[in-house]
């Protein structure tokens, strides 16, 4: 998303333009799939924040529907026995969990110089649980509500750096699940971003050079491919996910300014995963066409199912049978974060999607969770089909999902300042020619969003056009890549 939009606001000011893409595809993580005749986002599925937000304008444009998940919609947690908890003690304490992350996010805004870098999110809930004029039970449910946080960001809660939650923040207003996927606003950005470009398929860089000599004439930066093919340019956009830079700091030559190099170490990289599960009806809804149907169900501390789930790992997932028409259907999604997501992962890795191994192994894991749900009938209630994605394995998403603000060592690694690194890179090496976009590179109110990819590309263009003293549109010989 970064990239086409960097690339139509340059083409459109008259720079030449080349993009490398090396899938077959445009878009990222940006990506969807059909199944059982319904399309699905492998990736994005949230607009997060409505006040001023560019997808959210591109998604109207484009009669996208959006849901909103309702405030007072009937809750659905599980205990740690598979029982369903009171709605209304459900309703209450959820509250009470989402509160605590919001004063923890003034905390951090108000406190951040002083607050340890090792303290994280769940010693915040800790603490203010310990004040908290409640029964231990009641501290013990808002506790494990809490772990639901990583489902956000990709990483256990443990993991969650409370200096940094500042930057967590998300731009004011609702956010909206992409009911009808992202698919249209792909398909505009992709189409206004390639309509002037150069496109380059299927084609992996190896190699970025820049050049180095006494000279004070504009330098060239060389691109190099997996064929082996170099091409010159003026300036070149790195629009990888922060996962590949971390894995490919190789590819620049001469390396990486320490500054830069350091950031991209520092800023950890999540792992959130998905599993679609299609059944034949949504067994799990009332009838009643009056009471309010839930959207997210979670499960929480597992102890029933210690076979596939010993470490008693929550589980979320979002019903798509509360989605509005034309887009609701019988299909759960669970959204998995971390060590849960990576070993759900592994077990399927390798096999074939949709085969019967396939299919068993994610129905092994999944059915003691979808089993507790309303009206489940084994004989009725059998899914038809899993889809999992594995963007751990995948080496064009930087093995990972987004980007995630975690605790750090100060022994290990200093006084680590994620702001600070996140506008280092966000400054890249203009000295050399190499830009960087991408979530990672985002402002802060937008960081690890498909909103902060669309910004970051917009963003850096302009920069670049400044360089060259461009305004508005008009041809210019200057050769620009992403």
């Amino acid at each position: 998303m970064a990239g086409l939009r960097c690339a139509k606001v340059l083409s459109e000011k008259g720079i030449k333009v080349t993009v490398f893409e090396a899938r077959d595809r445009v878009g990222g993580r940006v990506q969807q799939l059909e199944q059982g005749g319904h399309l699905i986002d492998l990736g994005s599925n949230w607009i997060h924040g409505t006040q001023e937000n560019p997808i959210l304008h591109l998604a109207n444009e484009t009669e996208c529907i959006c849901f909103e998940p309702p405030e007072d919609a009937k809750p659905s947690f599980y205990n740690q026995w598979g029982e369903e908890i009171d709605h209304g003690l459900a309703l209450e304490h959820s509250k009470i969990s989402w509160d605590i992350v919001t004063e923890a996010i003034k905390y951090s805004q108000m406190k951040r110089t002083s607050i340890p870098p090792e303290l994280s999110l769940l010693d915040y809930y800790k603490l203010v649980l310990e004040k908290a004029d409640k029964i231990e039970s009641s501290k013990e449910l808002v506790l494990e509500m809490a772990r639901m946080w990583g489902d956000i960001v990709g990483e256990p809660i443990e993991m969650q750096s409370l200096r940094f939650m500042w930057l967590e923040e998300c731009i004011e207003g609702e956010n909206l699940f992409l009911a009808s996927t992202y698919k249209s606003i792909l398909d505009r950005v992709s189409h206004e971003g390639l309509a002037k470009v150069d496109l380059h398929l299927n084609t992996k860089v190896t190699s970025i050079a820049s050049q180095q000599t006494a000279d004070p004439s504009p330098q060239t930066i060389d691109v190099t491919t997996a064929e082996k093919i170099s091409h010159s340019f003026d300036e070149v956009v790195m629009t990888a996910p922060l996962g590949w830079l971390k894995r490919n700091l190789s590819t620049f030559k001469p390396p990486l300014p320490p500054q830069i190099s350091q950031s991209i170490h520092h800023i950890a990289y999540g792992r959130l995963e998905k599993i679609y599960i299609y059944f034949p009806v949504s067994f799990w809804h009332s009838q009643d066409p009056s009471e309010k149907k839930p959207f997210f169900i979670q499960f929480l501390s597992p102890c029933y199912a210690e076979e596939q789930n010993p470490q008693h790992w929550n589980l979320e997932c979002v019903s798509f049978a509360t989605l509005p028409p034309p887009c609701d259907h019988a299909t759960l999604l669970f959204y998995l974060n971390g060590p849960t997501s990576e070993h759900v992962t592994s077990l399927v890795r390798g096999m074939k999607a949709g085969s019967q191994e396939h299919y068993d192994t994610l129905n092994a894991f999944f059915s003691p969770y979808y089993s507790r749900l309303p009206n489940y009938n084994p004989d009725a209630c059998k899914p038809l089909s899993f889809v999992s994605t594995d963007w751990q394995n995948d080496e064009l998403a930087g093995n990972g999902s987004y980007t995630t603000f975690q605790k750090s060592d100060y022994k290990k690694d200093g006084l680590v300042e994620l702001d600070k690194d996140i506008e280092a890179l966000r400054e890249g090496c203009p000295e050399r020619n190499l830009w960087f976009a991408g979530e990672h590179t985002a402002p802060f109110v937008a960081l690890g969003t498909t909103t902060g990819a669309y910004w970051s590309g917009e963003l850096v263009a302009e920069r670049i056009a400044k360089v060259y003293g461009i305004e508005g549109s008009g041809t210019q010989a200057i050769d620009g890549v992403n």
